[in-house]
Parts: C-alpha cells; sequence; structure tokens
C-alpha cells in the first residue's frame, strides 16, 4: 500500500517537457513581462475595430477641424482624444491600433511565408549536399551580402507601394535567415540513427525531410521567426516613414510618425512621439521573448 501511494506520487511529481519549458521561461521576469505586453498589444490590434474609439481612415468619421489636438482634447462630436490627434483630425489611439494590426498582418504573413520557403531551400542543402548544397548556400551568401534595407527600397522601387507588395519584399529578405538557420540544424540531425533507419525502411524522401528532421529543427526556426518578426515591423515603419511602403490611405505607424515629424518643432510633438512609443514597446517586447526563447531552447545556454 505505501509503496503504491509512493508510486503514485512519483508519478504526480514527473515533470512533462511542457512544464519544464514554461518553468524555465518564466525565470526571466524581463521575458515575462515582455511576453504580457506583447499579447495585450496583439490582441489590442487585431480587436481595434471593435475597441477603437474611432476607425481613422474612414473620412466620413473625421472632421479636420479637430486636427493636431493636444492629448486629452475633446472633439467637436464630444469624442475624447487621450492621446491627441493628428493634422487630418484622427484620434491618436485609434490609429496607432490599425498601424499596429497592418504592421502584424504584415509581419506575421511575410514571416510564415520566408519561412515555408527558407525551411524547404534549408532541408534540401543539408539532405542532398554536394553541388545543390554549394549553389543554394551560395545564393544565400550573396543575399545575406546586402543590407536588408537597401533590398527593400530597390524592390518597393520597382514594385510600387501597397501591402502585398510589402510582404513580398520581405519574404525576399527573410527567406536566407531561415534557410542557413534549417540547413545547420538539418546537417546534424541527418547524421543521426533514425534517419538512418528511415533510409533503411525506403520512406520517401519528402517524408524524410518533413516527417522525422524538420521536427528536430524547430527550436532554432521558433527563434528565428520571433526576432524577424519584430525586424520586420520596423522595417515596415521605417520604409512607410521614407514613403515607399504603405500609401497614405492604409494605416501605418511608419505613417504616422512620418506625418508628425514636421510639426515637432511647432510643439506638436504627440503625432509621433505616441506612435514611436508604441513601436517601441511592441518590437522591445517581442525581442525579449525572443530573446528568452534562445536561451531555453539553446542547451548550451542555459545554466
Amino acid at each position: 500500500m505505501a509503496g503504491a501511494i509512493q508510486a503514485s506520487e512519483g508519478t504526480a511529481k514527473v515533470e512533462t517537457p511542457f512544464r519544464r519549458f514554461v518553468a524555465d521561461f518564466t525565470e526571466s521576469k524581463l521575458a515575462l513581462g515582455g511576453l504580457i505586453v506583447f499579447a495585450i498589444v496583439f490582441v489590442a490590434a487585431m480587436l481595434c475595430a471593435f475597441i477603437s474609439p474611432q476607425n481613422p481612415y474612414d473620412l466620413r468619421q473625421l472632421d479636420i477641424m479637430d486636427g493636431k489636438m493636444p492629448p486629452g482634447s475633446v472633439s467637436s462630436d464630444g469624442l475624447k482624444f487621450w492621446l491627441g490627434s493628428d493634422s487630418q483630425g484622427r484620434d491618436m489611439v485609434s490609429a496607432i491600433l490599425y498601424g499596429l494590426r497592418t504592421s502584424f498582418l504584415v509581419a506575421v504573413t511575410s514571416g510564415f511565408i520566408a519561412a515555408a520557403v527558407g525551411t524547404t531551400v534549408g532541408l534540401i542543402a543539408a539532405y542532398y549536399g554536394g553541388k545543390i548544397d554549394t549553389f543554394l548556400m551560395r545564393t544565400v551568401d550573396i543575399k545575406l551580402s546586402f543590407p536588408a534595407i537597401l533590398i527593400a527600397l530597390i524592390l518597393l522601387a520597382l514594385l510600387g507601394q501597397g501591402t502585398g507588395k510589402i510582404i513580398l519584399a520581405l519574404v525576399i529578405i527573410q527567406w536566407a535567415y531561415y534557410a542557413r538557420t534549417v540547413r545547420a540544424s538539418a546537417l546534424v540531425e541527418r547524421r543521426k540513427e533514425y534517419v538512418e533507419a528511415a533510409h533503411c525502411l525506403a520512406l520517401p524522401k519528402s517524408r524524410i525531410l518533413f516527417r522525422h528532421i524538420l521536427p528536430n529543427c524547430l527550436p532554432p526556426l521558433i527563434v528565428v521567426a520571433t526576432i524577424q518578426i519584430a525586424n520586420s515591423i520596423a522595417l515596415e515603419a521605417t520604409l512607410s516613414f521614407l514613403g515607399v511602403g504603405l500609401p497614405i490611405t492604409e494605416p501605418s505607424l511608419g505613417l504616422l510618425i512620418a506625418n508628425g515629424f514636421e510639426y515637432i518643432l511647432s510643439g506638436v510633438y504627440w503625432i509621433s512621439f505616441f506612435p514611436g512609443i508604441a513601436l517601441l514597446v511592441t518590437i522591445v517586447s517581442i525581442n525579449l521573448v525572443g530573446d528568452q526563447l534562445r536561451d531555453v531552447l539553446n542547451p548550451r545556454l542555459q545554466k
């Protein structure tokens, strides 16, 4: 009886990989705080159509007489501008939430496509090796030798403005990072016994790549994806600020910062300041989560 009780207690105390991951991740209060902030910002951005005081890109809801009102002011129709309004009379809270939604849409979509392309390239390069590996990796090296902002400027100068076009530009910029990361992990995995066993069973190569090797390459891939999402948000805002990203008819934090830049010296700071703070908080929170994921998922960095 006592042995059964001790066995049940031992079973209850068994630590699953998920619980261990959660325990390791929550050891960093900064990372946990970053995750909470990111979750709040993400949910608020996705629900902006329901929680925003106005639709800042619906001309029927705007009044130019409410333009450049300081934080805490009340509009002509009774709407309170908690963070002020821009030159077009847009509520800054609403404009920031809509801009964040666009940033997340662009970053997640481009990141997903780039990860799919880069992962496939990295797996093929590692698995087949030889001339295929040499050709693909030299292509990656050439791609990574150019600054990302330069490639984006050239592509958008050729493609023009628009959400779809900036997503395409970000995919072209990002896929090489995923390819190099996955190749490095897949080179280690392909020499292990389970891959040799799969070869002996004559399993299809696609199954070996995506059902056996790929799952073991996910930890570093998740870390790269997290960092690249933050980089995509920053790059989209930068391109929109420079006037080559999203058109003025679409919400963007970069456009908000650019629109208020000319009014800063006149004391109208809030048009650029608050979108800049929102952008900074979002990127920092994602980077904090990414740094902790890197420490938790990489055994070499664990204490």
